[in-house]
């Protein structure tokens, strides 16, 4: 869907000014103090986006994995506005509540997997695993088990940069040089079927379940609260675990009476065809953690969903003692139910299989490329891992960013790498042609990647 000729284009001048302005007053993260080039986004619709200078990009990764209905949706404006003139905003703390938020956490609870009952609303990702960490540990003390303050985590996992929620990621740029983190976290293999070398060619899940059979042992299980793991890890690659992973690992989680924290913030509300990717792998957490697609990106928002025996114990004589001042935020509120209203009326989880899977019929063929390692997808999520060679799946020397800028710079395609692999999650309304155009945009520059990681002109 092309963006309207109605909404004006900048020009050089005004962006020639905000570029010295960014440069001179913003602080962007992953950016080197010596890059000075700046894009400056204006207009959205849709599965596009447009840049100050008139220049239209397909945004490939819904800004990040967060823009579910697309860009510059009426009815959530309208819905947003209509609340802002009722009540703007009002707090949950103690008694008080609203009634956004009841209806939400409602609507939030017949939507999740069985057993899920109970919503703490936050602000976002980050916030919600470090209420999910708090509860974990909370809830064990309340039973008495004070002991139990182990939180199991995963080798390549992202679960946002807050202090604790930044301790149980497994990527050492979250790590280095910013001192000690949160104790008492452990982090496993990642199950990735590809890195098989990690497992020693044993089994992925045989090898993940021995080795949390052993770390538990090696801790106690009386000392561990919970282990967190995001169903398909995002981040870290667009990483499918074998369908039998995280089943066993709840049974064996359960078994010790160590809880399960899932963390969705990417995958729920349709990235995987699912309202949940717990549905996918047929498991229900003890907690999980939603945020980014819970309002595609319209206003911050997140809720964090628990068990009845989680919500009670926490919540129990003088109450959970952990919130925040935008918790159960109305005008959020509004705004998710009118982008849940979208996602249902739209079956844009049924639009998000489709298009998943026509995707990747039309990207498998870049696996003949000598750079392309692996291709992987589950709904509209998908990551294209490169190699710099295909038998011992070395990733290219210096990362995929340089294949994601001429990405952008050559075929007007955004989306996002990490040091393995190209992430690819667009908006769920993407339709076959959009798709079509960012299958042939992909071909026409992987097919020019080196394994030194330059791109032939």
């Amino acid at each position: 869907m092309p963006l309207s000729p109605k909404v004006p284009t900048p020009g050089p001048d005004r962006t020639a000014q905000w570029v010295l302005t960014d440069r001179d007053r913003l602080l962007h993260p992953n950016l080197p103090g010596t890059r000075t080039d700046r894009t400056v986004m204006v207009a959205g619709r849709g599965c596009y986006v447009r840049d100050s200078e008139g220049r239209e990009y397909l945004d490939a990764a819904a800004v990040l994995g967060v823009v579910q209905v697309g860009h510059a949706r009426t009815e959530i404006v309208e819905a947003a506005a209509a609340q802002m003139a009722t009540l703007e905003y009002f707090h949950l703390w103690e008694s008080m509540s609203n009634d956004k938020a009841i209806e939400l956490s409602a609507r939030l609870a017949a939507l999740a997997p069985p057993g899920l009952e109970r919503v703490f609303f936050t602000s976002g990702g980050a916030e919600g695993n470090e209420i999910a960490l708090r509860m974990a540990r909370f809830f064990h003390h309340r039973k008495g088990q004070s002991d139990r303050t182990w939180i199991l985590a995963r080798k390549t996992a992202y679960h946002g940069i807050a202090y604790g929620a930044g301790s149980v990621s497994g990527l050492p740029v979250y790590h280095e040089g910013f001192g000690p983190t949160l104790p008492h976290v452990h982090h496993l293999t990642a199950p990735d079927p590809y890195q098989a070398a990690a497992h020693g060619g044993e089994d992925v899940t045989e090898h993940c379940l021995r080795e949390l059979r052993e770390t538990i042992e090696r801790i106690g299980p009386d000392r561990i609260a919970a282990m967190i793991g995001e169903p398909v890890m995002a981040v870290g690659g667009a990483v499918i675990p074998p369908p039998d992973y995280w089943p066993r690992v709840a049974e064996m989680l359960r078994s010790h009476g160590i809880l399960l924290i899932l963390d969705e913030v990417v995958t729920a509300y349709g990235r995987t065809g699912h309202w949940f990717a717990a549905e996918h792998f047929g498991v229900t957490p003890d907690i999980l953690v939603t945020a980014k697609g819970l309002t595609s990106g319209y206003i911050p928002h997140g809720a964090v969903l628990v068990t009845e025996e989680v919500a009670d114990t926490v919540s129990a004589s003088t109450g959970f003692p952990i919130g925040f001042t935008y918790t159960g935020h109305p005008t959020a509120c509004a705004v998710a139910l009118a982008n849940l209203d979208i996602i249902e009326r739209e079956k844009l989880l049924d639009n998000a299989t489709t298009i998943g899977g026509h995707l990747a019929d039309r990207l498998a063929p870049l696996k003949d490329l000598p750079v392309v390692g692996d291709v992987r997808q589950t709904g509209l999520m998908l990551g294209i891992e490169l190699v710099a060679d295909k038998t011992d799946r070395t990733p290219l020397p210096a990362g995929t960013a340089a294949v994601a800028q001429a990405l952008k710079e050559d075929e007007g395609i955004i989306l996002r790498g990490n040091p393995r692999s190209l992430l690819i999650n667009p908006p769920l309304v993407m339709d076959r042609g959009t798709a079509d155009r960012l299958a042939d945009g992909l071909h026409a520059v992987l097919e020019r990647v080196g394994p030194d990681g330059r791109i032939r002109r």
